[in-house]
């Protein structure tokens, strides 16, 4: 009997063994691309984007989820490294505090030209997978860092955003966020703004992809119907297995299908487990239901690190996607299917935006509907500008004065 057991116990290493083998070995042409990680927001608190400093060598760096030894063991090829700044920015320096996110993005690649390429389109993360190098992706997280402003949206486009989650953990004016989901905060747009919309076209325009991480139900509806391309959520999870306001329900699941869009799991263990304690084995059910709702297409990694306080078991830092994939493979997920979670099917999605965008088109000029919240804004252009919106307030005030002086 005892025999038996460690026969068994030795079958079970020996499978795990060869599971993990197999996964690097996929990994090593296909590198995994991650849809979010937030060093760049642990630089800022932990060392003022000083790159310089000692502490900040991030050979070296040991108390965050990321650094370039763990990368390399995690086999990871792409990041999207998030320009992350806190709601409490809107209506004050959000624009400046993005700007700064942005810079030590660059800042990084320039000073570890060995580990990161800085790239801003698909053909950029191939050219960086042949080099054997970490793609190096800016994704804005929040529309409240373009300030209810096209040409601040345009200006991040310019310096390298590719992705931009319409909300964080706020409404902007345009958009809402999941907190209204929860009855915490109030729908302001309904999902969209007249704005909002114009936001998702100029995304469209430009070739950004869209993400929907964070915003309210009603905004994945109307982003969904009226992108031209398809969308990401670049760190959420599923909504059946945690009921968590952040994660996406089956019907916008189906949606994504619909779409050829593309979800990214989250690791973060309330969005996993909806508690404290999570496991690796919980992060693949995730993936699991996403597949088998929207199809194999759908799925992909933004494990969210560095940017949440709990991880799964087995899944601590960013040293950890093989042991996820090895998952998979014990669940029977083809080859083909692995690679597409890994990095094919982000690819695809970023390619059909590239598609999709039309730098000939005509921008979006229409500036929002009303004036924004801040007692250090200035007006100019504003207030007096021309608009459809302006004018056509104009000419219902003055029927309104002909018509009184008619009855009177």
């Amino acid at each position: 009997m005892w025999t038996r057991g460690w026969l068994w116990a030795l079958v079970a290493i020996c499978t795990a063994d060869q599971l993990r083998e197999e996964a690097e070995r996929i990994m090593r042409n296909t590198p995994v691309i991650d849809g979010h990680n937030d060093l760049p927001w642990q630089l800022l608190t932990k060392f003022n984007n000083q790159l310089q400093h000692e502490g900040a060598n991030l050979t070296r760096l040991n108390d965050t989820h990321t650094n370039i030894p763990k990368l390399r063991a995690g086999f990871v090829g792409g990041q999207f490294w998030s320009a992350y700044v806190p709601c409490d920015t809107q209506n004050k320096d959000a624009v400046k505090r993005t700007l700064e996110q942005i810079d030590v993005i660059h800042r990084m690649c320039q000073m570890y030209p060995e580990t990161f390429l800085c790239v801003t389109d698909s053909k950029g993360i191939r050219q960086a997978f042949q080099e054997g190098k970490v793609a190096s992706l800016v994704g804005v997280e929040g529309g409240h860092s373009i300030d209810s402003s096209l040409g601040v949206l345009r200006a991040l486009y310019h310096l390298g955003m590719r992705y931009l989650t319409l909300t964080h953990s706020c409404n902007t004016p345009w958009a809402d966020n999941w907190l209204v989901d929860t009855g915490h905060d109030k729908a302001q747009s309904k999902g969209l703004s007249l704005f909002g919309k114009s936001v998702v076209r100029e995304l469209n325009r430009l070739g950004v992809i869209i993400d929907l991480a964070h915003v309210s139900v009603a905004t994945m509806n109307a982003t969904l119907q009226l992108s031209r391309a398809p969308v990401i959520f670049s760190h959420s999870s599923a909504y059946t297995l945690c009921k968590h306001r952040r994660n996406v329900p089956d019907d916008i699941l189906q949606l994504v299908k619909d779409t050829g869009s593309l979800v990214m799991v989250n690791f973060f263990n309330d969005y996993v487990a909806c508690k404290a304690e999570a496991t690796l084995s919980q992060v693949a059910d995730h993936l699991d239901h996403i597949k088998k709702v929207a199809g194999a297409g759908a799925v992909g990694f933004g494990g969210d690190f560095d940017g949440v306080s709990r991880l799964p078991s087995g899944l601590e830092d960013v040293s950890k996607y093989p042991d996820l994939v090895a998952e998979l493979l014990r669940r029977q997920w083809t080859e083909a299917e692995i690679k597409g979670a890994l990095a094919d099917n982000l690819l695809r999605v970023f390619e059909e935006v590239e598609q999709a965008s039309n730098h000939r088109m005509a921008p979006e000029e229409e500036p929002i509907e009303d004036m924004l919240e801040g007692s250090c804004r200035t007006k100019y252009g504003y207030s007096g500008a021309p608009s459809v919106h302006h004018q056509s307030w104009a000419v219902l005030a003055s029927l309104a004065t002909l018509l009184s002086l008619h009855l009177l």
